[in-house]
């Protein structure tokens, strides 16, 4: 269906689905949807306009959507369980339906697109990316996996005299990226993740390759120095000096860092860099979305301004409170080599501080498949308070629990608790750097944390 009146997404309230639905409500189309349970997200799309229920049951489907199904169509999500009444009730009445990643790769297919997969970072790096460009004076829209602090959104849309240029995050989740069109593309880590869909890491390297191959002009792939050995393409490391183009540090700091961009390509270094946000996993993250917009075209004042300006994204290092008593960050790390990256940044930034961490595993076959790995991550705080599993989708695995988790954690100070126990326990604790992890509803701690310790 090429242009539908009315579109029903099933699923709403994922980050990838709203900035969709944002898309289309923003182009005068009837946008309607579901989603298991509000958030803060739906309550913003609401307050936009778009009319949301909360019931999987079919006589909460608007009248609209089943008056005029010629013109309908329904988007769903892969979480979307096979069971729901409402998703079954639409493929036996003879709706359209398609998948989220089939509509993003339907209408970016004739803008330039610039895609960033990985399987961490890629949010950040496309943050970054759209925040290069509204530092610019080219025509694009963004479509991000997580709230940019920048553009107040997951989706954005800059007017522009210009060529079109499309922002798109590339989610390997069920192969989702293969629907897409990329011209360029940055390529941030290749980890595995997802072998509930793949079955194992070999599987999920080829989708990766696949992608990559969805590119004609290799000049135009730019991949993370660790994954070099997968994917041909231009690599960038914020380290290792035998990358195409690697950083050079000046200094950093809890707030930013100060670098240069060296090469082995016989090109003059980009000097005097700032990116406005600390890590050196968003250093890397940086360099990559500044070699991809700066191939695209983008002028290297527009990427300077937009690594300067560059605000963050909600949940992925954010400070919630830095206090001459506690330090808090959130982070939605969730992936064992996440969890590294964040940890080790803090610990770098923090050296002489104890780091209390609240970590929320994600899905019971990620658990599974890197139990071991998690354990061992997570042994290098200080404190931890580890709390159930968060199902997303998925049913409970026999076996694989948190307690089953904290059996190989070397840690002394550490504990399984509930969530709601959460704030009783960290009263017994000299809290100094705080951090809560995990891509679960582990955010409703926040603001209860942020209240406490903020007092």
């Amino acid at each position: 269906m090429d242009n539908p009146k009315y579109i029903y997404f099933l699923g709403i309230g994922g980050i990838g689905m709203s900035a969709l639905a944002r898309f289309f409500n923003n182009a005068s189309i009837v946008v309607v949807g579901y989603d298991k349970t509000p958030s803060p997200l739906t309550h913003t799309l609401i307050d936009e306009g778009i009319q949301i229920s909360f019931v999987d049951d079919v006589d909460s489907i608007p009248k609209v959507l089943l008056e005029n199904k010629t013109d309908s169509l329904v988007v769903y999500t892969p979480a979307i369980p096979s069971d729901n009444k409402i998703l079954n009730f639409l493929k036996a009445q003879g709706f359209v339906l398609k998948k989220r990643a089939e509509v993003l790769g339907m209408i970016t297919a004739q803008t330039v697109n610039l895609s960033v997969a990985g399987t961490h970072g890629k949010t950040t790096t496309s943050c970054i990316v759209a925040t290069i460009l509204q530092h610019s004076d080219m025509h694009f829209s963004a479509f991000l996996g997580g709230i940019s602090t920048n553009l107040a959104s997951n989706y954005y849309y800059q007017s522009a005299p210009s060529e079109h240029l499309s922002i798109t995050e590339a989610d390997e989740f069920d192969r989702s990226f293969l629907h897409l069109k990329p011209q360029f593309a940055v390529i941030t880590s290749t980890d595995a993740d997802h072998l509930d869909i793949y079955g194992k890491r070999e599987e999920l390297e080829q989708s990766y390759q696949e992608f990559a191959g969805l590119v004609f002009d290799k000049k135009n792939v730019f991949v993370a120095y660790g994954s070099k050995h997968l994917i041909t393409g231009v690599t960038y490391s914020a380290s290792n000096t035998n990358a195409d183009y690697y950083a050079v540090v000046k200094s950093r700091s809890g707030k930013g860092t100060h670098f240069s961009i060296y090469n082995n390509v016989d090109e003059a270094p980009i000097e005097d860099l700032y990116l406005n946000i600390p890590g050196l996993h968003n250093l890397e993250n940086a360099m990559g979305a500044a070699l991809m917009t700066r191939e695209a075209g983008v002028a290297l004042e527009s990427i300077r301004a937009g690594l300067e300006n560059f605000k963050g994204i909600k949940r992925r290092f954010e400070y919630i409170l830095t206090t001459e008593k506690v330090i808090y960050i959130d982070d939605y790390a969730h992936h064992p080599s996440e969890l590294r990256a964040i940890i080790s940044s803090v610990r770098e930034l923090y050296p002489n501080k104890k780091i209390t961490a609240i970590f929320q595993p994600h899905l019971f076959s990620r658990t599974q498949d890197f139990m071991p790995e998690f354990a061992y991550e997570l042994s290098q705080v200080d404190e931890l308070l580890l709390l159930p599993i968060y199902p997303a989708r998925e049913l409970p695995i026999e076996g694989v629990t948190s307690e089953a988790v904290m059996e190989l954690i070397r840690l002394s100070n550490a504990q399984c608790v509930a969530k709601e126990d959460v704030i009783a326990v960290l009263k017994n604790r000299e809290v100094e750097v705080l951090l809560t992890l995990g891509a679960g509803d582990i955010d409703r701690l926040v603001l209860p944390l942020k209240e406490y310790y903020g007092y």
